[in-house]
């Protein structure tokens, strides 16, 4: 597998970073989010945004993209943890061969700090984070306010 990362150094060109949206929107599925929040997220990551930055890590290999995971940065380092893991996946045909805890692995080791991510309780990509040391230490709870 080949690694590829982007940064506000190094960003991906127009085509790279909508080929990348399309991934994340495509194999995320019901996990995911509209393509606009999807683009979004990587412009806070490539500092398109003002943002601490962060970075988009591609997984491919001879037959395109096999995985790509996005962090952001938070700043807030003393308080919660310096990263937050926003999108991590692998697509359909490849999963259960490794290449997802290879992904998150490659992530962990790029970012600087600790990690951070949110999942929803019935998402089978729980179990391959927490065979990969993350732990449930808060209970999320949200107000959505109405407009």
């Amino acid at each position: 597998m080949l690694f590829t990362l982007y940064d506000h150094t190094c960003p991906p060109d127009r085509a790279k970073s909508d080929e990348l949206v399309r991934f994340l929107h495509e194999a995320l599925g019901r996990f995911g989010d509209p393509e606009e929040q999807i683009r979004k997220c990587l412009g806070f990551a490539l500092r398109e945004y003002e943002s601490f930055g962060g970075f988009v890590l591609e997984m491919g290999d001879e037959s395109g993209i096999v995985g790509v995971s996005v962090v952001n940065r938070t700043g807030m380092s003393e308080y919660i943890p310096e990263n937050i893991l926003v999108y991590i996946a692998v697509r359909p045909g490849s999963r259960g061969k490794g290449y997802g805890s290879a992904l998150l692995r490659e992530t962990v080791n790029r970012a600087e700090g600790n990690l951070a991510l949110h999942v929803e309780p019935d998402n089978p990509a729980r179990r391959l984070y927490e065979r990969n040391g993350f732990t449930s230490k808060y209970l999320e709870m949200r107000l959505v306010k109405e407009h």
